[in-house]
């Protein structure tokens, strides 16, 4: 389970953000100042960071300088939204830059980018009698290889990275097809097929006027 570590200094946001986080089966920890967030680099490893970077204390720059050296990607998230800001940013060594307000599921699909790229997703996922492997591109159920269409894979990775969470059409359409322009049934047949290999009728949930959930536990 990838460890992530939280820096903001507004908690409600901070909340939002590591529960969100959770849910898709990340690790959360929490700082809400730069001193706090210094000593919890000191004495823990981490995956991945996300840093605000107007903090009291030390602000997410210096933060960024403890991170770097231990080769920790960091993605800003910041009411700082010029293009010079953001240049600055990603020139200091951020691997990303979102800008305040965001949307939950962008962060997350960052998130996701970021981890992938650095070569720190989880390579497993397991959900009721699945695992997945995402590096081997697999799926076993009870021991039994599943065998599915590259699309059909991706649509599960995403219901299984975010079991539990309620996943919009034009989200699972941006993350699955890139965002083309496709039949309004292309989704629809696709989880239809998904049920069907897995036997999973009950446990991928059709979430009226939004789109579809895998049932947590």
């Amino acid at each position: 389970m990838n460890q992530i570590l939280v820096v903001e200094d507004e908690e409600t946001i901070s909340r939002l953000i590591c529960a969100s986080l959770r849910r898709a089966g990340y690790h959360c920890t929490a700082a809400y100042d730069g001193a706090a967030a210094a000593d919890l680099i000191e004495k823990r490893d981490f995956d991945l960071a996300l840093l605000d970077i107007m903090l009291p204390g030390l602000d997410g720059y210096d933060l960024l300088d403890y991170l770097r050296p231990m080769g920790v990607p960091v993605i800003f998230l910041t009411a700082k939204g010029s293009t010079k800001d953001r240049v600055k940013g990603l020139r200091l060594g951020a691997d990303d830059y979102i800008v305040k307000p965001f949307e939950i599921d962008e962060l997350m699909a960052r998130v996701e980018a970021v981890l992938r790229r650095t070569g720190r997703g989880g390579q497993t996922l397991s959900a009721f009698d699945v695992t997945m492997d995402v590096v081997a591109r697999t799926v076993k159920q009870n021991d039994r290889f599943i065998e599915l269409t590259p699309r059909e894979f991706s649509l599960l990775e995403q219901l299984m990275r975010n079991r539990g969470a309620a996943l919009y059409r034009d989200v699972l359409y941006e993350r699955v097809w890139g965002g083309e322009l496709l039949d309004s049934r292309t989704l629809d047949l696709h989880i239809q097929r998904l049920r069907k290999k897995l036997n999973w009728g009950d446990k991928i949930e059709t979430v009226y006027r939004v789109g579809y959930r895998l049932k947590a536990e």
